[in-house]
């Protein structure tokens, strides 16, 4: 049931003077789009009754089919905390897209196909839970307001003023965020310069979804009011640590609300779903790594020696693994994947990792053994003797991985599929004619 009805909506944005509302979707490579109305409007959308021009949107649709409406999720409704003090307050609505009979859920629309998933869960008698920890970099601007690459901080893990400068833009996003509805569970330096992480309390893997591109557009909007800029991109700068998006995962049942991962007398105190649901992650992630990975520089991040993954292992203390079980039991009991970084689409990525985790059930499938010792200090002769096994070590490879699992495509569907795969394979073709520095500054003087 929603937490929101079209009468308290506009009951409580009339109170408040909200005049703008942004009504705000998601294209196929991550990006936030939004059509902005004013409150005259707000009823009309409410209604459903809001169209927009597909067309215009990457993977969206063709241009002679263009007429796309826009169904608002109540539950998402926010007005926007640096607006509050101004005339003109502005508020948000995250809304799923729709074709132009406005009834049939449009096939390409993120949002949709994780819904599609949701509901395959439901059927067998499963509900989603995600906790992202999301990683970014403050950078300081020119005069021009345009980002630099450098740090607006020195610190390291865990560091305090006055040393992490970035700390006062850090509590604006959490004093922010908090106002929006997140419940904020902590909030540090990273490890790197100029690097931070916040983290949100666990929710149903829709909120969790729209909440990751809310959290991406506040911390945004709050580094360019402390004169900074923000990236979520993977490995912005070379030879230290990049910014991953761990996602913490467990399954509930729907009708006892209990973790079904959770088993005081299974072995390490998992049950058998459990293992099977971290065998069908093992099983897909070298193609679902088009999408948890999604650019040429998020490759440059999975790379051994720093904090980052790109063996398939897994292991209950082990950092250097993919998928890593924290120590709490309970309610507490997940199952964190490690190599996803921030500039994946939520939607997609989380819609991967669930139906990959339900294959593994379906199936029966069960894990190799859990590996404990640091896969990174393994030779690559160990790791074959082993049979470990690599992430890909390209978009390309992640690529080609994704176009060789069936199960990516059956579960994006064909318009996601193809249009996004097509979108990708442009960006590698695109990265491979492009001129680097790394050339310039290698071979312009020698030859």
């Amino acid at each position: 049931m929603s937490k929101y009805t079209k009468e308290q909506i506009l009951k409580e944005a009339k109170e408040n003077g909200v005049e703008f509302i942004r009504l705000q979707f998601t294209d196929l490579f991550g990006i936030m789009k939004n059509v902005a109305i004013t409150f005259s409007q707000l009823e009309k959308a409410l209604d459903n009754d809001c169209m927009f021009d597909g067309s215009s949107i990457d993977g969206f649709v063709r241009i002679d089919e263009s007429d796309m409406y826009l169904h608002p999720d109540f539950d998402t409704w926010a007005i926007f905390p640096w607006r509050k003090h101004q005339n003109a307050q502005t508020a948000r609505l995250i809304c799923s897209v729709y074709k132009a009979d406005n009834v049939t859920p449009f096939e390409g629309d993120p949002r949709n196909v994780l819904q599609k998933v949701i509901d395959q869960a439901a059927e067998m008698g499963y509900g989603f839970n995600v906790g992202p920890e999301c990683e970014f970099f403050l950078f300081n601007t020119d005069e021009n307001g345009a980002p630099t690459l450098e740090t607006n901080d020195k610190a390291g893990y865990f560091d305090l003023n006055p040393i992490d400068t970035g700390s006062n833009c850090r509590r604006d996003i959490c004093l922010a965020l908090e106002e929006m509805g997140y419940t904020i569970e902590a909030s540090h330096h990273e490890v790197a310069k100029g690097q931070h992480e916040i983290d949100f309390q666990f929710g149903d893997v829709m909120t969790t979804a729209d909440r990751v591109m809310t959290f991406k557009h506040v911390v945004k909007t709050y580094a360019t009011k402390h004169g900074l800029h923000a990236t979520f991109m993977a490995k912005p700068i070379e030879g230290i640590n990049g910014s991953g998006m761990h996602t913490n995962m467990s399954l509930y049942d729907l009708k006892t609300g209990k973790n079904v991962f959770d088993d005081p007398d299974g072995e390490l105190g998992l049950s058998d779903t459990a293992y099977s649901f971290i065998a069908g992650i093992m099983a897909h992630i070298q193609g679902i790594a088009v999408v948890s990975n999604p650019t040429v520089n998020s490759y440059k991040r999975l790379v051994p020696g720093y904090e980052a993954p790109s063996y398939l292992v897994w292991s209950t203390s082990n950092r250097s693994c993919l998928v890593r079980i924290p120590a709490s039991r309970g309610k507490g009991t997940r199952v964190e994947l490690r190599c996803p970084d921030p500039t994946c689409n939520p939607y997609l990525e989380m819609a991967l990792c669930l139906a990959a985790g339900l294959d593994g059930i379906k199936k029966g499938l069960k894990p190799a053994p859990a590996y404990d010792e640091n896969v990174f200090a393994l030779s690559d002769e160990e790791l074959h003797t082993k049979g470990i096994q690599c992430l890909p070590g390209s978009l390309a490879e992640a690529i080609a991985a994704a176009e060789a699992d069936p199960f990516i495509k059956e579960t994006l569907g064909n318009h996601v599929y193809s249009n996004y795969i097509s979108g990708k394979k442009a960006e590698w073709d695109s990265y491979k004619t492009s001129v680097s520095q790394w050339e310039i500054n290698h071979y312009m003087i020698n030859y």
